[in-house]
């Protein structure tokens, strides 16, 4: 029998608390409020009102990714809805456990055509669309079966995020709590051991292998490590950077594009892939020559084949079980070329140069940023000319949770994934690194920041446009640049009227004392890079196809 005044909106905030949910973002309605009555009433999860569901379901996504466990957004049902859905596309992409929780009409009037505030015809089968699943709950009885399911599904790897629809009326209802709300148990899938057996061995003839390492590869580091501790090279993708700390002598970084880096993989003699789909954004849209034979670890059976690369072999099961696997039966026998770690170096020294030499003067700016965030600061970057050429890949990353950037490549996220970030990680620095076209679609999310004192040093890269279509409309269009050029905001005055501190740097002279000074300070602060003062980098950014990394 249910306890006077409990509602199945209990039933939600204890299953989230059972899970070790510690923060929820959302924006509160009429068709979710029973849900965040429940939730304050608890006092256990901390609730974080942003200025719109794309924001919201965004910073549950940095939330997530830094605290690696689930994220928790809570929208309206119709429009609310709907806004929602980009930022569930993202988190597909970077295969996020996300929960996102959204109301739904009064049952008698869901389907019936009524013409009920709110509601969207067909609104599961949109978020189906967008996440890894979707649910409704039409019962009191069935809310806490349905959410812990759904928990699971969206901790299982392939990880994504789940959607599940409570009607207002049904979060509104009497209800009983559960005795167990408890986590389902998830079972990670084992490695293949015959394949393992056999990748084991062609590692151990190979002189001068190589691992890329993707996304899925996050949570695989102490393996990882210890394959490159032992002699294997290492390179990753963008998602896959600091399993490996980017300082180990061993590793390529990010820098997995360069032509110098191209020349070094024609010397390898095996690459295996872990984790990754070696997305276009990573291989110059599938044009880059990577070593042969190739091989391919995923915990995802349905992976096999999958790459637009062909390859010589497949292990399924969990990352980090087949690179500990592989580590154990490499130890003592594994013996590389000799030569193979100083040509690695030399390959990662001569595409920092290159890329180096292309960004200038910005390169000024990299090091003052590397300078003043030390190793353990969040360093988030939103899609924006200066992070895809040098943001994904000159600052060193540390740890394989430091480092956050938008998966499916859709600008103006970056904002709120660093407020996620900055929530779920409140003692660290986080950094982002946006452009002012970006900024604009969530600028809203300004007063979030400035509201739950994150402590967060936004650096904006203003040139006063869509730069890189610019570049592609000088390329490719005979220099007919159309629809790029934006009114930018006035970001002292916008600074001011959010609540955020502000700085101007308009001199790569200002780059080092200006970033110095933003960065130490406590809490939000705005940094504009005035390039139009500055100019131009020493080469224009085209797009993927011409990463000057």
């Amino acid at each position: 029998m249910a306890e006077p005044g409990t509602t199945t909106g209990d039933v939600v905030a204890a299953v989230l608390d059972s899970a070790g949910v510690t923060a929820a973002f959302g924006v509160i309605s009429v068709h979710n409020m029973a849900i965040l009555d429940a939730i304050d009433r608890r006092g256990r999860i901390r609730f974080v009102p942003a200025r719109g569901e794309a924001g919201a379901v965004n910073m549950a996504d940095g939330h997530a990714r830094v605290r690696d466990g689930l994220g928790v957004a809570v929208t309206s049902t119709g429009t609310g809805c709907g806004n929602a859905a980009g930022a569930l596309v993202e988190a597909r992409s970077a295969e996020t456990p996300l929960l996102h929780l959204t109301g739904q009409v009064d049952t008698p009037h869901l389907g019936r055509g009524h013409g009920f505030i709110h509601e969207t015809p067909e609104q599961l089968e949109m978020l189906a669309a967008v996440s890894k699943a979707a649910y409704r709950v039409s019962d009191p009885g069935e809310c806490a079966a349905v959410l812990r399911e759904a928990a699971a599904i969206a901790l299982t790897p392939p990880r994504g995020p789940v959607s599940v629809e409570i009607p207002a009326d049904v979060q509104a209802a009497a209800a009983v709590v559960p005795d167990d709300v408890s986590p389902l148990p998830l079972h990670p899938a084992p490695p293949d051991e015959a394949a393992l057996e056999r990748l084991a061995a062609r590692l151990a003839a190979a002189r001068r292998p190589l691992l890329w390492l993707g996304g899925g590869a996050r949570h695989a580091g102490a393996g990882a490590r210890r394959l490159a501790d032992i002699g294997v090279g290492i390179v990753t993708s963008v998602r896959g950077r600091g399993v490996v700390p980017e300082d180990h002598p061993l590793t390529l970084g990010a820098f997995n594009q360069s032509p110098d880096v191209e020349s070094f993989y024609g010397t390898s003699d095996l690459m295996v892939v872990v984790g990754s789909r070696l997305r276009s954004n990573d291989t110059r849209t599938y044009r880059l020559a990577l070593p042969s034979p190739l091989e391919q670890v995923d915990v995802d059976p349905a992976a096999r084949g999958r790459l637009a690369y062909p390859t010589d072999g497949f292990v399924g099961g969990d990352a980090a079980a087949v690179l500990d696997g592989l580590a154990d039966r490499l130890d003592g026998v594994f013996r590389p070329d000799p030569a193979f770690a100083d040509d690695l170096r030399r390959a990662k020294a001569d595409a920092e140069e290159r890329l180096r030499n292309a960004i200038a003067p910005y390169d000024g700016l990299a090091d003052a940023l590397a300078d003043a965030m030390g190793r353990d600061a969040l360093w988030v970057r939103d899609i924006t000319v200066a992070n895809s050429t040098w943001g994904n890949r000159l600052l060193r990353v540390h740890g394989p949770r430091n480092a956050l950037h938008p998966a499916g490549g859709g600008i103006g996220q970056g904002l709120a994934l660093a407020i996620g970030a900055a929530v779920a990680a409140p003692e660290r620095k986080v950094v982002c690194l946006t452009g002012d076209g970006g900024l604009v679609l969530n600028m809203g999310e300004l007063t979030t920041a400035a509201e739950t004192g994150a402590d967060l040093a936004l650096v904006v890269m203003n040139d006063r446009g869509y730069g890189v279509i610019r570049n592609i409309q000088d390329a490719e269009y005979g220099g007919r640049r159309r629809f790029v050029d934006l009114a930018t905001p006035d970001f002292a005055a916008l600074s001011a009227a959010c609540g955020l501190d502000y700085l101007r740097i308009s001199a790569p002279c200002e780059f080092t004392p200006g970033i110095r000074d933003a960065v130490a300070r406590p809490g939000p602060a705005l940094i504009e890079i005035d390039m139009s003062a500055i100019g131009p980098p020493r080469v224009p950014f085209g797009g993927p196809m011409g990463v000057p990394a």
